[in-house]
């Protein structure tokens, strides 16, 4: 791209990463070949971070993930838990889990991304969408309200004890975090729906004791507890402006977007971004995910794909501070509104 040569297609996770293209002026507006046709085969929210201005500029091709709270059936059964629907619920699962010498959550937070979605979520019920947005676009602030308040939450639960210890130094890459559930040690593991795949080929006597559910609404906050956060698409193929036959390039995002290829994703275990693919989906975890896809009314792009690289760097670094209680949550959202202000200009 930098060298202008860029290839007649190529592939993006859309938002801020594809946005700066369209700005080059390198992508194609899609918009005239949209046709209606094309467009009832997408999830609508699939679309969003694939469109700049009301144009589209990247349309997905592969899986739909998102983020949802993993928990053992048998413990919460054992100790007479109910699967929480708000925050001050899931403090009381907390609190009876610690008091039987059960981790909460299992947590592997050296690869930052992990502890970031826990931070995610929280922005997002406490001050809904319009609060990562308004920040993005300078009509709000990192520093506002909603960013401080995740922060402090996410505090208060390493305080309580709802992490394991030394949770900065484990590491997701080499299962560390499901090795707690496994082990009858942990009883719940905030996870992209990915996790559908890996438990069955881990442990497949354990998957039939996991079900998952979304993460809890706020008390009081404005975000809907349907939002979710993780990849309403993953894989946005877009077509460069200085492709010579951007008709020819043009049926071939149509062919990788086509019924056939949402059965093929769903042979495959994933969720294809397409419509008419509920009804091959058979897994029931599979099924429930699709489900909860389908019903929310906006699904956040994960932040460190969704932010520029230099903000993207500074929220997880803050973030994996935050639960090393190395930093206040002022310190952490002052910092990324600093940067804001740098990446930005404003």
């Amino acid at each position: 791209m930098s060298a202008n040569n860029e290839p007649d297609i190529f592939m993006s996770w859309g938002s801020s990463s594809l946005e700066l293209y369209v700005k080059e002026d390198k992508v194609l507006d899609l918009t005239p070949y949209m046709t209606d046709e094309w467009l009832d085969r997408f999830v609508p929210a699939s679309l969003a971070i694939g469109m700049f201005d009301g144009k589209y500029y990247g349309l997905p091709v592969t899986s739909m993930n998102t983020a949802v709270i993993y928990y053992r059936t048998d413990l919460f059964e054992k100790y007479g838990l109910s699967v929480p629907k708000t925050y001050s619920e899931l403090l009381n699962v907390v609190d009876v889990l610690k008091a039987n010498n059960i981790i909460p959550f299992s947590l592997a937070n050296k690869t930052r991304w992990t502890g970031s979605m826990y931070y995610v979520y929280l922005v997002d019920r406490i001050g809904g969408p319009e609060a990562f947005n308004n920040a993005l676009n300078r009509t709000g602030a990192f520093n506002d309200e909603p960013f401080i308040r995740a922060g402090e939450i996410i505090q208060e639960l390493v305080r309580k004890g709802a992490f394991p210890q030394g949770v900065n130094g484990m590491d997701e890459d080499t299962g560390q975090s499901r090795a707690l559930l496994y082990a009858d040690r942990a009883a719940m593991y905030l996870m992209g729906t990915w996790a559908n795949g890996t438990f069955p080929s881990e442990n497949p006597e354990m998957n039939e004791k996991i079900d998952f559910f979304p993460f809890p609404a706020i008390d009081g906050g404005k975000g809907d507890p349907k939002n979710l956060i993780g990849t309403p698409g993953d894989n946005y193929y877009s077509v460069s402006k200085k492709c010579a036959n951007p008709e020819l390039a043009v049926e071939f995002l149509k062919y990788l977007t086509d019924a056939k290829m949402a059965k093929k994703l769903v042979a495959a275990g994933n969720i294809p971004p397409f419509t008419g693919a509920e009804d091959d989906i058979k897994d029931a975890k599979i099924r429930k995910t699709n489900e909860l896809l389908n019903q929310a009314p906006h699904v956040q792009l994960w932040y460190d794909q969704a932010l520029p690289l230099e903000l993207a760097e500074v929220h997880l670094n803050t973030t994996q501070a935050l639960f090393g209680l190395q930093i206040t949550p002022e310190e952490a959202a002052n910092q990324m509104e600093a940067t804001a202000v740098e990446v930005f200009g404003k």
